[in-house]
């Protein structure tokens, strides 16, 4: 065979023929969502479940796992595994893959969805610049950045063992541009350097692991934009104004990003970030 033959014959199983509806199935397939019993990530762990995957809620509060896992499983017939784990302790985190192994015999998807938001009543966080701290900042980078790189590290041989393996980063559109501080004045809302720096730090993880860990792991990001959930009127007001299709995202506009990366419909897809906010950042 020649080298250009080598080169454009498809992988091993790969059927050219394959319809939309069985590109996009997951049947079979294991999928790790962390943080999925957020608002983001109930979103994806309901997406995944309907196209067939068996999802594995990771989340700190157990009973929050436990719900889902059990409305996934009647609403959608899905395998399930409820992970209740602390991911700033490195060894929980560790044992994710072995506790999805155990319990399904292979990973074929993780979704790095968990996140450190903050709050308003963080010292150091919400702030002006001058008051950031150092201890905020090394609490966003930690859950937003050094987990991800721990816990895909620790999931890419199991990943990569049936050769169709998906990574999924959620990241954010102030992974990719700067703030206009101008929109939250007279809120208690901010937008810290720490939480931006983290996010793109996380865009630049998933182009570098794409490369390294292709052809038998695809690794790409979501950047979702403005989610409405309940901010002051003043702020939704002039972030709609400022997004080309009018409206803040909703945490169901998220799922077609995810089915899309997380299946088949992508395959040759890696290294990307997919961004999903209204066209905020296509100004």
């Amino acid at each position: 065979m020649s080298t250009q033959q080598k080169l454009t014959t498809p992988p091993a199983g790969t059927n050219e023929n394959q319809t939309i509806r069985e590109l996009m199935n997951l049947s079979g397939r294991v999928a790790v969502v962390t943080g999925g019993a957020g608002h983001i990530g109930i979103a994806i762990c309901e997406a995944l479940a309907e196209l067939g995957a068996s999802v594995v809620v990771v989340d700190r509060d157990a009973d929050s796992c436990g719900k889902l896992t059990d409305r996934l499983s009647k609403q959608y017939q899905s395998q399930t595994l409820p992970l209740a784990i602390d991911l700033q302790i490195e060894k929980e985190v560790l044992s994710i893959p072995d506790s999805v192994e155990n319990r399904f015999g292979r990973l074929d998807i993780l979704v790095n969805c968990a996140a450190f938001v903050g709050a308003s009543n963080l010292s150091g966080w919400v702030t002006d610049f001058a008051n950031q701290s150092s201890d905020a900042w090394r609490m966003a980078l930690e859950l937003n950045l050094t987990t991800p790189f721990v816990l895909t590290q620790a999931c890419a041989p199991a990943l990569a063992k049936n050769g169709s393996g998906s990574v999924i980063n959620v990241g954010s559109i102030y992974g990719v541009v700067g703030p206009d501080m101008r929109m939250y004045e007279n809120t208690k809302m901010g937008n810290p350097v720490a939480y931006a720096a983290s996010k793109g730090g996380l865009l630049q993880m998933t182009k570098w692991m794409s490369t390294v860990l292709a052809p038998n792991v695809r690794v790409n990001a979501i950047c979702p934009g403005g989610i409405q959930r309940g901010q002051p009127d003043s702020f939704q007001e002039q972030y709609c104004s400022r997004t080309p299709m009018g409206r803040m995202g909703h945490e169901q506009d998220m799922k077609g990003a995810a089915a899309y990366l997380a299946s088949d419909l992508s395959a040759y897809v890696t290294g990307q970030n997919l961004v999903v906010d209204g066209g905020w950042t296509a100004w």
